[in-house]
């Protein structure tokens, strides 16, 4: 039986139109894993009491949840530290990690307890790639002139903690931040990762508006390199402070805990 023309462009639309709904449908994120654990890693000048605000809402909601004291000394010994509390987790959890300890999440994240991945204004490499050299093809943001060392050791000077890093918290909420944050070791920022764990894991991504320690910019270009979810906070670098509902939503979502 002959098809007019009308009949067979009709035929035409509708088939394409059903391929593209399958190619959506084969490239949607596919839903989370339901987790009730949460493994929260702190970056540089700070510690695992960053996560507070945070923590506090995830046990409102039912989550059991672990802030990891990350050793800042080499990748090895943080990703270390992340996967011994990580085996330790009783079933699908989701690895949330706050600036540089996105290094460490992006390489620990393979490990088979974790359902997802949450970056919270974080460094998100590729496998052996150079985070260093990534960063520099972006103008680089204020704080990094605030580092300063004694020896190896590394840490922010106070003026760029309160203005830098912390440029949106209440001036003394701010200072008793910085006269905890936790020294770094030199041989940190050398580590590359050697593989990573957004390829094959679902990512979720914070990136923060008035970031001055991590290029905004850079942020959105590895959220959207790693095809995460994504949302944007008008916030600091330490959004996860400033702005926790968001931040704990966003973990939540990626614990399957709501849509």
């Amino acid at each position: 039986m002959m098809m007019n023309r009308r009949m067979f462009t009709g035929a035409l639309v509708a088939g394409a139109a059903a391929s593209l709904i399958s190619t959506r449908a084969i490239a949607a994120t596919p839903a989370p894993v339901k987790a009730r654990n949460v493994v929260l890693l702190h970056g540089l000048f700070a510690d695992g009491s960053c996560w507070s605000d945070v923590i506090a809402r995830l046990q409102a909601a039912g989550l059991n949840a672990t802030s990891v004291q990350n050793p800042l000394t080499t990748l090895p010994d943080a990703v270390a530290a992340a996967q011994r509390v990580l085996s330790r987790q009783d079933g699908p959890t989701v690895l949330v990690g706050h600036s540089f300890a996105g290094m460490i999440v992006t390489e620990a994240g393979v490990h088979p307890n974790v359902s997802a991945l949450v970056y919270v204004a974080a460094r998100a490499p590729d496998a052996d790639e150079d985070y260093t050299a990534l960063a520099k093809t972006y103008p680089t943001p204020p704080a990094s002139a605030g580092i300063v060392f004694d020896g190896d050791e590394g840490r922010l000077t106070e003026a760029a903690f309160l203005r830098d890093f912390a440029g949106d918290l209440p001036e003394a909420k701010a200072k008793v931040l910085y006269a905890v944050q936790e020294p770094f070791q030199k041989a940190l920022l050398t580590g590359r990762t050697t593989q990573a764990a957004w390829r094959s894991k679902p990512s979720w991504y914070a990136v923060s508006t008035e970031d001055r320690t991590i290029n905004p910019d850079l942020e959105r270009f590895m959220a959207k390199r790693m095809g995460a979810k994504t949302i944007e906070v008008q916030a600091s670098h330490l959004s996860l402070i400033s702005h926790p509902d968001e931040i704990t939503g966003l973990i939540l979502e990626a614990a399957g805990q709501r849509s």
